[in-house]
């Protein structure tokens, strides 16, 4: 087929488009950035992408909560047309601030998004992170289902975190439950081993179930807070001195490149 095409939708406080639209170049995917206005009044543009993703950043400086202004927006313009686009089997992909958008959107866990027509109820949040301060660091992730394919399950990588407003939690135990048994929790933090997460800083965050990343019911619409597309080039990384020479790939970039080569089958 033709280049896989990324789509990139950003808004007042996204900053994270740059690095991101890197990694899926990376990856083997043409890229574009575009400000959510515009898709907004032409969502039949989605049409021409494979892929589409909301970056980090803080959208409307997360004025009301990280991610809210900009999932209302989504959510009350955008909801149909990309309901249509996962329903084309296409990928979505949120990462911090975009994850954030996208459970406040009700796209995740989206539980029947594509099965029915009404507004996907919100059944998450992501909020404060447990300790009450801002996390800046490496953590070590493990993908635990195979749901989506953005990921290979039993996969252990490492990649940076930075977010005050990454703790995951379920609505209540009934939409825990449901995450689980449908397998749409598929990354958790985990200690440096892959073992799990015994406390802090292993988990940066709080997150219930050590809950690093989720996907809907097909796998095809996956958020996570930590950022693969900060360690696509082995140079990124916080230990490649002590590690031979800095040529390769980071940990991240299988993500992206699992993503490209699964929308290529299409």
């Amino acid at each position: 087929m033709p280049t896989p095409r990324s789509l990139l939708i950003r808004t007042a406080g996204t900053n994270c488009e740059a690095e991101l639209e890197y990694a899926w170049q990376r990856a083997g995917a043409a890229t574009e950035i575009r400000h959510v206005k515009r898709i907004v009044e032409k969502p039949a543009v989605l049409r021409d992408f494979q892929l589409v993703s909301f970056p980090g950043g803080f959208s409307y400086g997360d004025d009301l909560g990280a991610g809210r202004i900009h999932a209302i927006e989504i959510r009350e313009k955008l909801i149909e047309p990309l309901r249509e686009f996962v329903g084309a089997g296409k990928l979505v992909y949120g990462v911090c601030n975009g994850f954030q958008v996208l459970v406040k959107t009700g796209l995740l866990p989206g539980f029947d998004f594509l099965s029915s027509k009404a507004l996907p109820p919100l059944d998450a949040t992501l909020t404060d992170n447990a300790n009450g301060r801002f996390q800046d660091r490496w953590v070590t992730l493990k993908a635990v289902s195979s749901l989506s394919p953005f990921l290979k399950e039993g996969t252990v990588f490492r990649v940076p975190i930075a977010h005050g407003e990454g703790q995951f939690l379920p609505k209540d135990d009934a939409v825990m439950a449901k995450l689980r048994a449908n397998r749409q929790i598929v990354l958790k933090y985990v200690a440096a081993d892959g073992s799990p997460a015994k406390k802090w800083p292993e988990n940066p965050n709080g997150s219930a179930d050590d809950i690093a990343g989720i996907c809907d019911p097909t796998g095809r619409i996956f958020g996570l807070m930590p950022h693969p597309e900060r360690f696509v080039d082995k140079v990124q990384g916080a230990t490649w001195t002590r590690e031979g020479n800095g040529d390769g790939d980071g940990e991240g970039l299988a993500v992206f490149r699992n993503a490209v080569d699964y929308v290529k089958g299409l």
